[in-house]
């Protein structure tokens, strides 16, 4: 099975509460070029993704390229979850390829945990790609890394 975490794209200055905070359009394009990798890589068979505003938009540039994938909301992938419980509440998903659409610092603290390894930051809408024969901790490989373009 394979868990792609992504980091959502570049979002606007903390001028409204955080769970509302929306990408920009820099934001929108490097969504849009994960998107394209991932799916042209990859065969999603399950979209997962925060609640939170950015990580929605950051979602809808995936569902625009793979409409017939489902989709769900996990509250807890947001900022500043339990990344044990996330992983807990993905390893019940039954998916061969599921994409996490989520934020820093969770989506660090969720790729250290499926690796063993120390957590290591995302950039702005970076995808990894971790391979597994069932999602437990230090149980996972990565296989694969997607970084866009990045703001200067």
């Amino acid at each position: 099975m394979k868990i792609i975490l992504v980091r959502h794209g570049q979002a606007e200055n903390e001028t409204r509460p955080d769970s509302a905070r929306q990408l920009t359009t820099f934001g929108q394009q490097q969504a849009a070029q994960t998107a394209e990798y991932v799916i042209t890589h990859y065969q999603p068979s399950q979209f997962v993704v925060s609640p939170y505003d950015r990580a929605q938009q950051t979602l809808a540039a995936f569902r625009s390229s793979a409409p017939e994938v489902p989709s769900s909301t996990q509250d807890n992938i947001t900022p500043s979850d339990d990344a044990r419980q996330a992983i807990i509440d993905i390893a019940d998903i039954d998916a061969d390829c599921i994409v996490v659409v989520c934020h820093m610092s969770i989506v660090a603290n969720i790729a250290g945990l499926l690796t063993g390894d120390y957590p290591e930051s995302f950039s702005l809408a970076e995808a990894r790609v971790f391979e597994m024969d069932f999602v437990m901790t230090g149980m996972a490989k990565e296989v694969d890394r997607f970084v866009p373009d990045q703001p200067f």
